[in-house]
């Protein structure tokens, strides 16, 4: 195909005295064809948007490759239309602030920085030769209606939220009213200032608004029997007596959280073995009905102790931190001062954990009149004469062990996730990823999905996702968490997330309708091509794409549901016929990039070093190390890559068999705290980099000339470490035997 370039590059921020520009000219042209070339004295935005503009005009270019700063300095700038690919080089960070020769490695020679300079430039050049503008997938017939699950406060604050931003809802409640356990609470802790009365449930105002909204249709004692399709086409089915069928464009999972089960805290707390030992819950109901009794014989305990964290924060139980116990017991405590003056309340705590304003609440409390907060960690809870419980107490403020006697004991049990339920941690997980499917007790969402049919989730039963960056985003496109489900969190907190996830939700339906991505890749209109001749059935696609974008049919053969795309190219990456390709994003034109860089011979004794960074994380976290002053070894040159799950092992064969001596991978860490942009790349990765090592074994080539490593972009202080520590350790080694072959 034939495309008309134009370059123009910035002298500024030393790139002038650095680099001989007419060299350089010289250099590019040897091998290129392009219509224009520009030199700037300073990367002046308008002035070079100016003269794009008008050469694209004169000249007809429709590939533009900028020499300058990186793409993180006016990424909103030089759009020229979709027919015209831009290719921002970064020529400052990746040159001019990073290669020094003279300093770790004096001996190079200065010419290295202007064959880096030149590399990065033809790079460029192979990248726009072999990529294709973009064209949006935009279905025939697509919804804007979103489905929320769960009618608890998150729900209901995610449903009128959307129907305010004037698209139609439907709100699922499986329970014969909305408002979910704000029902059952007596009162909730204050969130308005000055923090110390107890107030209302926030749930008969919102079930009011509810239905007021002409927007919001909703649908009590009914369940989701089945949904199927993609973002903007979403086929649901609900039960409720009969079935009902629609199309909606997103859906949000409201479905809170249920209550720790206290039969597991029989052995330590004495529940359901103690006739007085009650749930905080249970504590809620008798409180909202006026008739705080002992179980055990209807009278009116004289003492009320209170044990915080009941099964929280244990390893043999839920190890997280629930996030609003501490408050509900003490506002419990407050019930009991209410109801019954004369009683004493005992707090028995391992931390209080009640921050920002709700500080003011439990200063309130421990203020009060025969509230007692006791520090220590319970070792022993029995029973005593009367049915009276003695519960024991170590590690507490005063240092000796201490006893606590009271009529009735309440343990403040924790929030576990609804996709939680019945989940058999022991089990194979069904995606083979370190995720587990919710499928074998939640049945909340049934998905018609290869990969589950209800949301991943994580070792404690929360959606699996990339917590920080995206919190309501999950792996399954277009389907967002609110709420309890998603973390535990107060009805503030759940309130707030309903409008975040409403928000993402009105995102996905207007993207489909425009043919773009979400979220990392936001607006990206590319999607994947399969040339499924060649397809062999392998199944590598479907089980690796983290967001179950593919479906088989019998033979197995991939289906894409192009709705469901997140543009990672992870599915790129694992395809071993190299049969899936992006129009600017493809295994080809990785191959074209590694191959025109220039490669010394053996006899020039220069290694090369190929490194492949995350867009996401590592690479700029390389920028920002520029800017601070870090240098690299003239000898790396790098290529940035959507994830590193995209990364086909190609690539390293092609960088190997080029002659370059180590090829470094860096991207997001993985584990129990990733924060991988696109959740499983880094360690399909990983995966698949380990057979690699194993074939350069085999080829008698060191292992270690290929390594991965992984790089936030908090860790822009080491990441010109962890580079020029894998140039060394290659720099070690004799060059690669392959190098001039």
């Amino acid at each position: 195909m034939d495309v008309k370039t134009g370059l123009y590059l910035s002298k500024g921020d030393g790139l002038g005295e650095m680099i001989d520009f007419d060299e350089l000219k010289e250099t590019v042209e040897e091998e290129n064809d392009f219509e224009v070339w520009r030199e700037f004295d300073n990367f002046n935005v308008s002035e070079i948007e100016a003269q794009i503009k008008k050469d694209i005009e004169e000249n007809g270019l429709d590939r533009i490759i900028i020499g300058g700063p990186s793409i993180r300095f006016f990424e909103d700038r030089f759009n020229f239309g979709e027919d015209i690919l831009v290719e921002r080089v970064a020529l400052r960070e990746l040159v001019a602030w990073t290669l020094d020769p003279k300093g770790e490695y004096e001996d190079e020679e200065e010419s290295e920085i202007q064959a880096a300079a030149a590399d990065y430039l033809m790079m460029a050049i192979a990248r726009m030769s072999n990529s294709e503008p973009p064209v949006a997938h935009i279905e025939d017939t697509l919804s804007k209606d979103v489905l929320i699950i769960g009618g608890g406060v998150s729900g209901m604050s995610a449903a009128i939220a959307t129907a305010d931003a004037g698209y139609n809802v439907r709100l699922i409640e499986k329970e014969t009213e909305l408002g979910g356990w704000a029902r059952i609470f007596k009162a909730v802790v204050p969130s308005n200032a000055p923090h110390i009365e107890l107030e209302e449930p926030p749930h008969t105002a919102m079930v009011q608004e509810i239905e007021g909204n002409d927007r919001i249709t909703v649908h009590t004692s009914t369940t989701v029997e089945s949904i199927s399709g993609q973002p903007g086409q979403f086929d649901v089915t609900l039960l409720n007596g009969s079935k009902d069928n629609f199309i909606v464009g997103a859906v949000i999972q409201a479905s809170g959280w249920s209550p720790y089960n206290p039969d597991n805290l029989a052995d330590k707390y004495g529940y359901g073995k103690l006739s007085n030992v009650i749930t905080n819950i249970r504590m809620e109901d008798m409180a909202r009905e006026g008739n705080i009794v002992r179980p055990s014989d209807n009278a009116k305990p004289s003492s009320v102790a209170i044990i915080h964290c009941a099964g929280s924060r244990d390893k043999e139980h839920l190890s997280y931190c629930s996030a609003v116990c501490c408050r509900a017991a003490m506002k419990q405590a407050l019930y009991i001062r209410e109801q019954l003056p004369d009683t004493d309340v005992y707090l028995l705590y391992k931390d209080i954990r009640s921050p920002g304003v709700y500080e003011q609440f439990y200063a309130a409390v421990q203020e009060q009149e025969r509230i007692f907060l006791m520090k220590g960690e319970v070792t022993a809870v029995e029973g005593g004469d009367k049915d009276t419980i003695t519960v024991s107490l170590d590690d507490t403020l005063v240092g000796e062990s201490l006893t606590v006697e009271a009529d009735m004991l309440v343990l403040a049990t924790g929030m576990v996730p609804s996709a939680r339920v019945d989940v058999d941690e022991s089990a194979d997980d069904d995606e083979g990823d370190g995720a587990r499917s919710s499928e074998k007790g939640a049945g909340i969402l049934n998905l018609k999905y290869r990969l589950g049919t209800d949301l991943p989730t994580l070792k404690y039963g929360f959606p699996d996702s990339h917590f920080i960056c995206f919190p309501y985003e999950t792996r399954r496109t277009g389907v967002y968490a609110a709420g309890t489900v998603r973390a535990p969190m107060d009805i503030p907190s759940a309130r707030t997330d309903g409008l975040g996830a409403a928000m993402k939700a009105i995102q996905m339906v207007e993207s489909v309708q425009k043919g773009t991505s979400v979220h990392p890749r936001v607006g990206d209109t590319a999607f994947p091509e399969l040339f499924l001749q060649r397809c062999t059935q392998c199944k590598r696609c479907t089980e690796e794409c983290p967001f179950s974008m593919y479906e088989e049919d019998v033979k197995g053969t991939p289906e894409p549901n192009l709705n469901r795309c997140r543009r990672c190219g992870i599915c790129m990456g694992a395809c071993p016929e190299r049969i899936i390709t992006f129009k600017d994003y493809n295994i080809n034109m990785g191959s074209k990039i590694i191959k025109s860089i220039f490669m010394p011979d053996e006899f020039d004794e220069k290694p090369r070093v190929l490194c492949f960074m995350c867009e996401n994380d590592a690479r700029p976290a390389l920028d920002i190390a520029a800017a601070h002053g870090h240098k690299i070894d003239p000898m790396v040159r790098v290529i940035p890559v959507r994830c590193l799950g995209s990364v086909n092992m190609v690539w390293v064969a092609d960088a190997l068999s080029n002659g370059f001596d180590g090829i470094l991978l860096l991207g997001c860490k993985h584990g129990d705290d990733y924060q991988c942009h696109f959740v499983k790349g880094s360690e399909r990765a990983e995966t698949r980099l380990g057979n690699i090592q194993e074939k350069l074994t085999q080829l008698s080539l060191e292992s270690e000339r290929v390594q991965i490593d992984y790089i936030e972009m908090s860790d822009w202080k080491k990441v010109a470490t962890v580079i020029n520590d894998f140039s060394e350790e290659i720099r070690e080694l004799e060059l690669n035997p392959y190098k001039g072959f």
